[in-house]
């Protein structure tokens, strides 16, 4: 099989893995004529977005979609009937090498099937990251799938060479991965993530008086499948929040479930809406950086976050009492609840109320989304007429919208 057909294959068996950003790493170019690459921006194969806006662009393929597992949520499983492909080591580093050349790449991501067993996988994995980095000085970035079953001392090599190393938990409840993976075990990925914390706290110890070695700087992060099995979104918030709290991940990618030719009855025969993916990213970047809890989001009786309006507005809503909120005198942490109102907003916000009292014709010059936060705030000229009225919740719900043809 020639190299081109390898990579439409391997590239299309990596699609289904979303923990692809390369945000959070070491900056490090190849200006000093020291080597080739850089993890500043560029343009290129796999679009992804970090926090802080950047496209970047990665050369994300599986070294191998054989695999000994059979996952039946997997396309990829043992008993699919797909054409299978593998890598040799050289021809992934000759792929990053001279996509990254064409100005195609900014850097590699890669996963692979197991194969043979979990520490030979990991040996071939570690093997391009080790002949990038050493051999051929490749500076740019490098995220490398990491397999929980391999030997330790591959998984700690691995960090040495990768920016970001990521172990998938696949699912939110240890019964979903024991009935859809039988193969993989919760407890071998959850040891390794707690390695994996060990080895990246070592790193950042500040009483430390030698530097300690390089160590996956972009930190680690996992992925779970959204709607294989009948997790709630409260089941998988508290999953993510356990991960975040447990074992410092930098993210927990959420992947709406895509269904696959020759699927088990046991899977549901459609995909999840996709806004169901996007309404739990919102819950998880309120949880992280917005003050949150939980059980502000979701709890037993509101077990699925609402598809119509996002997490913020729908707790504003449950919440009326809380507003609305003197723009001039609300702190910081009660401006990041009003629906509307990002980070950056709450500081633009802040900042300007030094100066002045803030009135309803700087909103624009903030950045601020009138329609949505006006109902819920106080300004030196505007208060709402009344938070009580029952037709508020669908006036603020997004009105549908007829799609164009495109022609």
């Amino acid at each position: 099989m020639d190299l081109q057909r390898k990579l439409e294959i391997l590239a299309d068996a990596a699609k289904y893995d979303a923990s692809c950003a390369s945000s959070g790493t070491e900056t490090r170019d190849s200006r000093d004529r020291k080597g080739l690459g850089s993890t500043d921006r560029g343009m290129g194969i796999c679009h992804s977005y970090a926090p802080d806006g950047r496209c970047i662009s990665l050369l994300k393929i599986l070294l191998t979609n054989a695999c000994n597992y059979d996952c039946l949520y997997c396309v990829n499983r043992a008993s699919s009937n797909v054409t299978r492909a593998r890598f040799t080591v050289d021809e992934v580093v000759k792929l990053t090498l001279d996509f990254y050349r064409r100005n195609y790449i900014e850097g590699l991501f890669l996963s692979s099937g197991i194969i043979k067993s979990a520490s030979y996988t990991m040996e071939q994995v570690v093997r391009v990251a080790r002949s990038l980095r050493v051999e051929h000085q490749f500076r740019g970035y490098i995220h490398l799938k990491t397999i929980p079953d391999a030997d330790e001392a591959l998984i700690l090599e691995a960090g040495r060479y990768a920016d970001r190393l990521s172990i998938n938990i696949e699912l939110p409840t240890e019964s979903s991965l024991s009935q859809f993976a039988p193969e993989k075990d919760v407890r071998a990925i959850r040891q390794t993530m707690g390695r994996l914390r060990l080895k990246l706290d070592e790193t950042k110890e500040p009483a430390r008086k030698a530097r300690p070695p390089r160590f996956a700087p972009a930190g680690q992060s996992t992925q779970m499948i959204v709607g294989a099995d009948s997790a709630s979104d409260q089941t998988i918030l508290e999953t993510s929040a356990n991960l975040y709290g447990s074992y410092r991940l930098k993210r927990v990618y959420y992947s709406a479930f895509s269904p696959i030719p020759d699927a088990s009855r046991s899977l549901p025969p459609q995909a999840p809406p996709l806004m169901r993916e996007h309404r739990l990213y919102q819950a998880d970047w309120l949880m992280r950086f917005y003050g949150f809890s939980i059980g502000e989001i979701v709890d037993d009786r509101h077990s699925m976050l609402s598809l119509d309006i996002d997490p913020k507005l729908a707790w504003a809503l449950r919440h009326r009492e809380r507003f609305p909120l003197d723009v001039n005198r609300a702190s910081r942490e009660e401006l990041l609840r009003v629906p509307g109102f990002g980070q950056k907003t709450v500081a633009r916000i802040i900042a300007a109320r030094r100066h002045t009292s803030i009135r309803t014709s700087d909103l624009s010059r903030l950045h601020v989304p009138r329609a949505k936060a006006m109902p819920f705030i106080v300004l030196a000229d505007h208060r709402p007429r009344t938070l009580d009225d029952a037709a508020l919740a669908e006036r603020l719900r997004p009105q549908p919208q007829q799609l164009a043809m495109g022609f």
